[in-house]
């Protein structure tokens, strides 16, 4: 091999490795080093650290992610002094005699801060119970209060007796129409615990209503153990619970209720029979819709027409009998009091959006009720019933039947609601107590009817209360069925009728005058229970230092 052929081979490598270095202008240059990593992302990151700064260690990723991780300087030693507000803490009596209603109610109004801290005994197992599942018992109970037809602010009280008495001092309840839900912080530094429970059924049983008043006055006796599975077990007690009066007992109520209505407003023994009876098929009509599984609504607007069909039946008959009477009689076993009153209560003491959603579920079961009356009576004007607005009811004077009528109809009314039978006698009396200050005001002494059905529905509340505290029970079953004799059954028929009759402006001011009846008991019967509050003992230092429900002043 010649010297030139040995030459050019290396020529062309070198050639070659010259131009691939001088062709790459991201070549490194001679003499630079080459950063470790090397790695794109690093050199062009903006948040690289930079070369020399030494990266802090961290503990954990869960400690860096945690809102509530507590801070490096943080020392529960050398932690700081609380603070105490310039106007002080104010005391709380937890005393044994006064019920827990109003010291569950006086602490849930008082800032976390300010509330008195429970006694560090625990009731369960050394070491509490789980938290979630104090949780879970605390809604399972908040759920039949709510579904029961409790108001807000009572169901609140009692889910917080519940946790406080397992120690969970730290816990913030709250209540809306279908929802209820719950949080508990163990401390500053650590993550709360929520848990939520919907309640998709309601249902009248103020027997069940009671049973739970009754375990949640034990779970509040700081003198009473009760561990966590006791309570358990005897919440299932209460749920498998049958209710206390059969189906036919139930329709029967609802006969005698609408009899005792029809005799309440001035009708004879043929009007108590009639609508005894057009209430029992109405009963029954809904039961069937309800077994369909029909909503509300239709049950409400099936259950209205035999009452209205049997008044205009007897006109068409030529019979000489009220049928006002009849048709008002069967309106008082379907008028959603109890709903009503519920729902005014809850606007009352502040909870505006289970109050708003209550009131229009009220309205639903009226506009249901309006339906069913107004397409019978449409149908009677068609066919020549001679129905007259305006004759009155003509209420003979006769006291002693008004106030036997008045008993029997809050006696049957109780036992549509499935109170308990050491309740209905009391609450008997209660009716007949508040129909005798109606009639003693508006008929004896010419009062308006609004301001009389006030001041009864306000006797009903203040007595219902008495009542109710002297048991430590719920004031539901004393004041619910009192108010039964107060409803404007009335008013609604004269103003459906006059809507039948094409006479608009008559009827909207007669159901005009109905919404105002409703409003007048709805706000007397929770004015009386307030009352009662002022004058029974409250916890605190006096009435003055009481908080209110409403926590603004209106801006």
């Amino acid at each position: 091999m010649t010297e030139a052929e040995d030459r050019k081979p290396r020529s062309d490598e070198a050639r070659g490795t010259f131009e691939s270095e001088i062709t790459s202008e991201f070549a490194v240059p001679e003499g630079l080093a080459v950063p470790r990593g090397g790695g794109e992302s690093e050199t062009t990151s903006e948040f690289a650290v930079p070369e020399g700064l030494a990266v802090p260690q961290q503990a954990s990723a869960e400690a860096e992610g945690s809102a509530f991780s507590p801070p490096r300087t943080y020392r529960a030693k050398d932690a700081p002094p609380a603070f105490t507000p310039p106007t002080g803490i104010p005391a709380v009596s937890l005393a044994k005699d006064v019920p827990w209603q109003d010291r569950m109610r006086t602490m849930l109004r008082m800032p976390v801060a300010e509330r008195p801290a429970p006694e560090p005994v625990q009731k369960a197992e050394e070491g509490g119970p789980a938290v979630p599942r104090v949780l879970d018992l605390t809604l399972r109970i908040g759920e039949l209060l709510l579904a029961g037809g409790e108001g807000a602010e009572d169901v609140e009280a009692a889910m917080f007796a519940v946790c406080r008495s397992y120690g969970l001092d730290r816990c913030e309840p709250n209540v809306t129409f279908t929802l209820l839900s719950i949080s508990y912080q163990p401390s500053l530094v650590d993550d709360p615990v929520s848990a939520a429970r919907t309640v998709r059924r309601r249902g009248t049983d103020y027997t069940r209503l009671a049973a739970v008043f009754r375990l949640v006055d034990d779970l509040s006796d700081p003198e009473t153990h009760i561990s966590l599975e006791e309570a358990y077990r005897r919440l299932a007690e209460i749920r498998r619970n049958r209710h206390p009066y059969p189906t036919w007992v139930l329709t029967s109520a609802s006969g005698l209720l609408a009899g005792a209505a029809s005799v309440l407003v001035g009708g004879d023994l043929i009007v108590f029979v009639a609508a005894a009876l057009g209430a029992m098929l109405g009963d029954r009509l809904a039961w069937l819709c309800a077994g369909r599984g029909l909503p509300e609504f239709y049950q409400f607007t099936a259950a209205a027409m035999p009452p209205a069909a049997m008044g205009v039946a007897l006109t068409l008959a030529h019979v000489d009998v009220k049928a006002s009477a009849v048709i008002t009689g069967g309106l008082f076993a379907l008028l959603p009091g109890r709903a009503l009153v519920a729902g005014v209560q809850d606007g009352l003491t502040g909870f505006y959006i289970t109050a708003a959603a209550r009131l229009l579920e009220v309205m639903y079961f009226f506009v249901g009720i309006v339906v069913g009356v107004l397409l019978i009576l449409y149908l009677g004007v068609k066919l020549g019933a001679h129905l007259n607005p305006d004759a009155a009811l003509g209420i003979a004077e006769r006291p002693l039947w008004q106030i036997g009528a008045s008993m029997l109809l809050s006696l049957t009314f109780a036992v549509l609601l499935q109170q308990e039978r050491s309740t209905v006698l009391a609450v008997t009396l209660n009716g007949g107590v508040a129909w005798a200050v109606y009639g003693a005001m508006h008929y004896a002494g010419d009062i308006s009817p609004v301001a009389s059905t006030a001041v009864a529905a306000g006797l009903v509340g203040l007595f219902g209360q008495l009542l109710s505290r002297y048991r430590f029970a719920s004031a539901l079953p004393y004041t619910t069925a009192a108010i039964g004799p107060l409803l404007p059954g009335s008013a609604v028929y004269f103003g459906l009728l006059s809507i039948a009759q094409n006479d608009v402006d008559e009827g909207l001011v007669s159901l005009t005058k109905a919404a105002a009846l409703s409003m007048a008991i709805a706000i007397g019967v929770n004015l009386g229970s307030e009352i009662s509050r002022l004058f029974l003992r409250i916890p605190g230092a006096s009435a003055a230092g009481r908080r209110a429900a409403k926590r603004t002043r209106g801006f």
